[in-house]
């Protein structure tokens, strides 16, 4: 089960540099994160250790993380953020 603690330590960490990524990453973190499972969760936090540019390029389909974990938590953000494009 989600803590409030750990919801809202992943709502600090996604709060990046860029204003683009979070675009992308604040409402996925608000709405969605609680429902992911366990599994999915690490993945986030993972995801969240990568540098902004990676991900920058990531979330604009450039790019797909050589990691099938983090290739995985950005397909499902993708997903959320724009499910006409899957």
């Amino acid at each position: 089960m989600l803590g409030t603690e750990e919801h809202n330590r992943m709502r600090w960490a996604s709060r990046r540099g860029m204003l683009e990524l979070d675009l992308v990453l604040e409402p996925f973190v608000n709405q969605r994160f609680p429902q992911l499972d366990a599994a999915d969760r690490d993945r986030y936090r993972q995801l969240m250790l990568s540098e902004d540019q990676e991900l920058f390029g990531w979330f604009l389909r450039r790019e797909v993380p050589e990691d099938p974990e983090l290739a995985a938590i950005v397909r499902i953000i993708l997903t959320f953020t724009r499910p006409d494009l899957d």
